[in-house]
């Protein structure tokens, strides 16, 4: 034990001897400035980490965010694309007089069984119809005015004619409705 002693007091008064005596055998100067810097160094690291891990959790919920919108709204297109055709079943439909149902009944049932087969799909991928009638208010969000004409009777703003349905897919507008809107009596 006196031989450690003695060794620690000689490396005691080689230090104080070169005027080092506030640094320790590492280099490091006084321990509590160290342990300040490290506290320091401690809580930048801590400050980028939990920076890092709300980063990630805001692209993780981004990325699902996206991914939903992607499940609802990829066929966005193809509903646009699909769309003139309900419209080309449900004129071809209309046009039909009693003696043509009578005489091809076996061709307007499929083109019927076509556009509810055509609207069932639209309504799996959460396609639906805004299909105005006659009275209710015009809604810009919903409703695109094809003319304005005055009607008595009818209040303005009112929807006078629905031309061509419109359509949502989930929150969106994919196509709005045609409509006239009465400009007042």
């Amino acid at each position: 034990m006196s031989d450690e002693n003695d060794v620690n007091q000689d490396l005691e008064e080689i230090l104080n001897a070169e005027g080092e005596s506030e640094e320790n055998l590492d280099g490091y100067a006084d321990p509590d400035a160290e342990i300040a810097n490290l506290r320091s160094e401690n809580e930048e690291l801590r400050d980028k980490l939990l920076r890092t891990y709300a980063d990630m959790e805001n692209l993780r919920k981004r990325l699902e965010r996206d991914r939903k919108d992607a499940e609802v709204y990829g066929g966005t297109r193809l509903a646009r694309e699909l769309l003139p055709v309900h419209d080309n079943l449900k004129r071809a439909l209309e046009t039909v007089t009693d003696e043509q149902r009578e005489a091809v009944g076996g061709v307007l049932e499929g083109i019927e069984l076509t556009q509810r087969e055509l609207l069932s799909a639209f309504e799996k991928h959460k396609i639906t119809r805004i299909d105005p009638e006659m009275g209710d208010k015009f809604d810009p969000k919903l409703h695109q005015a094809m003319f304005e004409a005055p009607m008595p009777g009818v209040a303005a703003g009112c929807v006078l004619q629905v031309m061509t349905e419109g359509f949502m897919i989930g929150e969106r507008l994919l196509r709005p409705a045609q409509v006239g809107v009465s400009s007042g009596g």
